[in-house]
């Protein structure tokens, strides 16, 4: 106000502050900055969040009378609420100074700076600038600083437990919790300042206990909760005393480790977060600490309620949040521990998701990169002992190879990197065998033992591990020191775990299985007698689900059959019987290792002839066949299977089996259900549905929709080359699959439809007889023989017992050489070798299955047989057998192919599916499709391709639309459009069988390769016949031949019913007369307009009597080389 020229006023901005901390390390409400200019006259700033450099900014301004003394104190003051402050807060910094001092900085802004806080001065920034008495003020002093009974005790309780956090001095601790019960003492329940007051006394107890000078913690847990009663969501203080609660949980638990405490903090963490901007001092140490700590100690629980808890903390570090990778670890950590325990897929893919994000977001020079990568190899791993995917093991040790270098020695990590490592790479060897694998893991091992000393918490499993790379190396070597050496490691570890260690099993299982080991070379009674106590003792702790429950089932197999194999004890077969049934079938263990044991199963079944073999086989091929229909591609499938190349005999095995238990109805299931497996599971998305359609046409929509939707991802995952991609691209497969066979399920609720898409049965696969037996060939260890199927009534088993499995395969070596040399034969010099290998067919095999075709099955002449060769059987040309003998008459004896109309099918099912397909009739169209000129690498022209083209389109009759594909046309995308596109297909072009990858098997085209699964891709249900004029195209691949998987088989996936193949190379200058013979018999109803349709199922007998038409034109191997697929 106005007053005489002595008074003075100073207009003061108060504008920022910096460096601003509080002795006591609590995390204030809020800073204010006072101005005392005496005894009646003081000035408060507002109260400013501090930032998370511990900056404020205010921007206040007050005009102060400077006449009234001589001096200013200038405080600094946090505020422990932001509502209503109880007392004056904690003092930051006080300064006392002049007004000349104030002014000396002229209009410029200017630093003050105070008394150090923990290292760092405390400054404010100001300006000042002298006023006259009659400019308007910005604000009022207040008379003093609030003084009251109530404030004195909490600034004085504020300022001891300063004093004890600087000092650790316990009498100030002591004077503060009295002062602040003082304070609380006067503001019972129902007072406004109750809950700071709460809150101010459950800090000091907090700090005591936190310093081990107070222990009474449920006093301070019971305070913060009782403050943050009375501050609900929507109060300033309700983040506050969030924090504080959790930071005491925190405490309590890194004491107790009772895991109640931390999950009461993640949770409460959960509700913080949200509330607290980023840019806060509360945010950065407070928030930040107690997530970190949250994030870093929370127990990994494998629950739904843990994993759900995990993922909330995860939505709440979002990305870009500095502990946004290690939130993705631990729900990855979390996932993982589930699937150990239960065993589902989705978690281990989920968790390799997870884990690939955080070592994404760590790259090369992040300190956690090490770990995550570690994790990531550790997953995969898991998911490789599961699934059985190889690229998971080399990416692990890949990843593994990348965390031991980022853990040099001296790391205190290091242990793990070496002790992972070895253990993947022990893996590995068990796979493959590469003897350089397995030696370096034992290093490894030994190198990660000498880095736990006793006491050291890893050293029970280095222990394990050590043992478990010498348990794998006895196993290939049978050098009796490494498993001596494994099991007294196997004991070192065993003693060291304690009986709550959730791993306690493994090592209790493993040792088992190295003594049982050291039982059959020692045959001493005592280790196979503990060898199954271990595993009744790991059975015992786990429960019902858990997947580890398989290992202590494969132990104690282990251990029966041992026992056995010495004592022969009939009820140790049947207890290791009931083992094998028992791992073979533990739902929540991965395929892999179940089919191991189903095939093991079946050798000793057959070997101690067991009555459960057939059970076995069966167990085995359900396992293998749900396995593969993991894999949404047909080349992952392919992989998949050839892990298990030493079972590929076991469905001939199978039937072999049924047929010695004279149960031959079952022997044709089994051969059928274990042969092509890869046509059966890609056929189940082409299934024809018109009759369920009648029944049920919504389901046969929802069928039909589902099934292009799990084609398509199948197709889709199938070029992916990244990981991750390939990964998520795996999970989406796996949800359409469990929607379509949620779908298939609700179809076989309607009673006509019970064995929808199920294996079989025997009535079902008599349908491929309809018009004439099928004969079935069985190649088999144990025994060979064929069983026809006849039209209607019971199979027949007809014994060959001049024929071994050895004899088949070295006859198949014979045909192979013979054929080849005929190749390099002028066309009139005698195939005497063939000759001979022909005869030796008819004898053998063919005239026994002739004998009962004509004498028991009462089978006419020219009828039609379909022959569906396995095995050894596949690579022989079983149609052109011939007695080349002469009768006493002099006629000849007739072969073969005078006495029937032969045909082949892969399976069964493919001949009955192709059967079904016959009902879609349309108006027949003819594609010729030829390709002469290959180009450079692709193999020499073939002249007489455009001649062949020619000679086929002039002979097709002319009501059919006809189109021909030659030339530059003759292209991939040309020929797969003609193929869709027309019934009749004619090509002609080189044929190309690749032995290793066989779906890579291909037609070869002007530009690209059109390969077997272009092929498989489509869908073309109207097609009717192809013939194939090229080299190789019904010819399987020589190390999986009962998967019959070539390009003629591929044309008949897709849909065409009756295929004209090759087995071995075609002459193009030759083969146009069986090519001309064929189409001149196919159509010679169809001459002079007559109205007779184009009939596919002609084929058959229009190829019969082409090669009796060309004999004096072809030579025989080329006359032999073309055979009928289908209808």
């Amino acid at each position: 106000m106005p007053g005489s020229l002595d008074e003075r006023y100073i207009r003061l901005e108060v504008m920022s502050g910096k460096n601003l901390q509080v002795s006591s390390w609590r995390i204030p409400a809020g800073v204010y900055v006072s101005i005392i200019v005496d005894s009646r006259g003081c000035w408060k700033s507002a109260i400013s969040v501090l930032s998370s450099d511990e900056s404020v900014v205010w921007g206040n301004t007050v005009t102060l009378p400077s006449h009234t003394s001589p001096a200013l104190s200038v405080e600094i003051r946090a505020s422990y609420e932001v509502d209503r402050t109880l007392g004056n807060g904690e003092v930051i910094g006080k300064l006392q100074m002049s007004w000349d001092e104030l002014l000396d900085h002229g209009d410029e802004s200017f630093d003050l700076s105070f008394p150090p806080v923990r290292n760092v001065c405390p400054s404010l920034t100001l300006r000042a600038a002298a006023v006259h008495a009659c400019d308007d003020q910005d604000s009022t002093l207040s008379d003093s600083l609030v003084d009251s009974d109530i404030t004195r005790d909490t600034d004085a309780g504020h300022a001891r437990l300063a004093g004890y956090m600087r000092s650790g001095m316990v009498f100030l601790l002591n004077d503060a919790v009295q002062h602040f019960q003082s304070v609380l003492d006067q503001c019972p329940v129902g007072h406004p300042d109750h809950a700071a007051a709460l809150t101010n006394l459950a800090y000091s107890h907090l700090q005591g206990y936190i310093q081990n000078h107070l222990q009474d913690i449920d006093t301070t847990t019971s305070l913060f909760r009782e403050s943050l009663a009375l501050r609900p969501q929507g109060h300033p203080d309700h983040a506050s005393s969030l924090l504080n609660l959790i930071t005491a949980l925190n405490w309590r638990y890194s004491k107790e480790s009772t895991a109640v405490y931390i999950h009461e903090s993640a949770q409460l963490c959960c509700k913080l977060l949200p509330l607290c901007p980023e840019d806060t001092y509360l945010y950065s140490i407070g928030v930040d600490g107690a997530v970190d700590y949250v994030i870093n100690y929370l127990p990994i629980d494998a629950s739904d309620e843990g994993i759900h808890l995990q993922r909330n903390i995860l939505e709440l570090c979002p990305v870009g949040y500095q502990l946004h990778p290690r939130a993705l670890d631990r729900l990855a950590q979390a996932l993982r521990t589930r699937f150990q325990q239960c065993g589902n897929i989705d978690d281990i893919d989920e968790t390799i998701q997870l884990c690939r994000e955080a070592v994404f977001l760590c790259p090369k020079g992040h300190s956690d990169r090490g770990g995550f990568l570690n994790n990531l190899a550790f997953s995969l791993v898991n998911r490789f002992h599961n699934q059985g995917k190889s690229n998971d093991l080399d990416e692990a040790i890949t990843l593994y190879e990348e965390s031991l270098h980022l853990w040099p020695v001296g790391h205190e990590s290091r242990n793990f990197a070496l002790d992972n490592l070895g253990n993947a790479l022990a893996t590995r060897f068990n796979t493959r065998g590469d003897i350089d694998d397995i030696t370096r893991a034992i290093s490894l091992s030994r190198e990660a033992l000498t880095l736990c000393p006793p006491g050291h918490p890893s050293r029970d499993t280095i222990f394990n591990n050590l043992a478990l790379v010498l348990k794998t190396r006895y196993d290939k070597s049978y050098v009796s020191e490494d498993l001596n050496e494994a099991i007294d490691w196997y004991r070192e570890s065993h003693l060291l775990k304690r009986l709550d260690d959730p791993e306690r099993h493994v090592t209790l299982c493993s040792l088992s299985g190295a003594l049982c080991s050291r039982f059959m070379h020692t045959r001493k009674n005592g280790d196979v007698e503990e060898a199954i106590q271990l595993c009744q003792e790991a059975l015992a702790s786990l429960p019902s689900l858990h997947p580890h429950r398989y290992l202590s089932y494969r132990g104690l197999k282990d251990a029966y059959l041992s026992r056995y194999q010495i004592y022969h004890d009939p009820a140790d077969l049947s207890l290791a019987v009931e083992n094998f049934r028992l791992s073979s079938r533990h739902p929540t263990q991965g395929f892999p290792e179940r089919i191991v044991q189903a095939y093991y199963w079946t050798i000793a079944a057959e070997q101690h002839r067991h009555g459960s073999a057939l059970e076995a086989y069966s167990t085995f091929f359900e396992l293998l066949d749900a396995h593969l229909a993991t894999r949404s591609s047909a080349t992952a499938r392919r992989e998949a299977a050839a892990a298990f190349h030493y079972a590929r005999s076991l469905p001939v095995d199978a039937a072999s089996c049924a047929i010695r238990s004279d149960n031959l109805r079952h022997a044709v299931e089994l051969v059928e259900q274990g042969r092509g497996q890869q046509w059966s599971l890609a056929s189940r998305l082409k299934t024809p549905v018109e009759d369920l359609e009648s029944a049920n046409p919504q389901l046969a929509h929802d069928y039909l929709e589902l099934s292009k939707r799990v084609s398509n991802a199948a197709q889709s995952s199938a070029t992916m080359i990244n990981r991750a991609a390939a990964d998520r691209a795996a999970t989406e497969y796996r949800r359409l699959t469990r929607q379509w066979e949620a779908v298939v399920a609700k179809i076989r609720d309607i009673r006509a439809f019970s064995r929808f898409l199920l294996p079989p049965s025997y009535e079902d696969l008599q349908a491929a007889a309809r018009h004439g037996p099928v004969i079935i060939l069985i190649a088999s260890q144990y025994s060979c023989s064929a069983i026809i199927v006849p039209t209607s009534g019971d199979p027949l088993n007809v014994p060959l017992p001049s024929v071994s499995l050895t004899e088949l395969n070295n006859l198949k070596d014979r045909f192979a050489r013979a054929i080849r040399h005929a190749s390099v034969m002028g066309p009139k010099v005698p195939r005497n070798d063939l000759i001979v290998l022909l005869r030796t067919v008819w004898e053998v095999i063919m005239l026994p299955i002739v004998n009962v075709l004509q004498h028991d099955l009462k089978l006419t002449l020219r009828s039609r047989i379909w022959l569906c060769p396995t095995a050894a059987f596949t690579f022989i040309p079983l149609h052109a057998a011939h007695p080349f003998q002469t009768k006493a008459d002099g006629s000849k004896e007739s072969c073969l192919e005078d006495l029937y109309i032969c045909s082949y099918t892969p399976t069964l099912s493919a001949l009955v599916r192709s059967r079904q397909m016959m009902k879609k009739r349309v108006t027949p169209s003819f594609a010729t499709i030829g390709q002469g000129q290959p180009g450079a690498g692709k193999g020499k022209a073939l002249l007489a391709v455009d001649s062949e083209l020619e000679l086929v389109h002039q002979l097709v009759p002319a009501t059919a639309k006809r189109v021909t594909i030659s030339g530059d046309t003759a292209t991939r995308a040309g020929a797969l459009q003609a193929l869709e596109e027309n019934t009749w297909v004619h090509l002609a072009c080189h044929g190309k069988q690749d032995p290793t990858q066989p779906y890579n098997s291909h037609f070869v085209m002007g530009d690209k390769h059109l390969t077997l699964l272009d092929i498989m891709e489509k869908d073309i249900p109207h097609a009717e016949f192809a013939f194939l004029s090229a080299c190789h195209t019904a010819v399987g691949d020589e190390e999986t031949p009962d998967e019959v998987i070539h390009l003629a088989a591929g044309l008949q996936f897709s849909g065409f019913k009756s295929v004209i193949g090759t087995l071995w190379e075609v002459n193009d200058a030759v083969a146009k007369h069986v090519v001309e013979a064929f189409y001149k018999y196919m159509f010679m109803d169809l001459k002079d307009g007559k109205g007779v349709v184009m009939d596919c199922s002609r084929a058959a007998w229009a190829l019969n009597c082409a090669t009796h038409a060309v004999k004096t034109k072809v030579p025989l191997e080329q006359r032999m080389v073309f055979i009928h697929i289908g209808v």
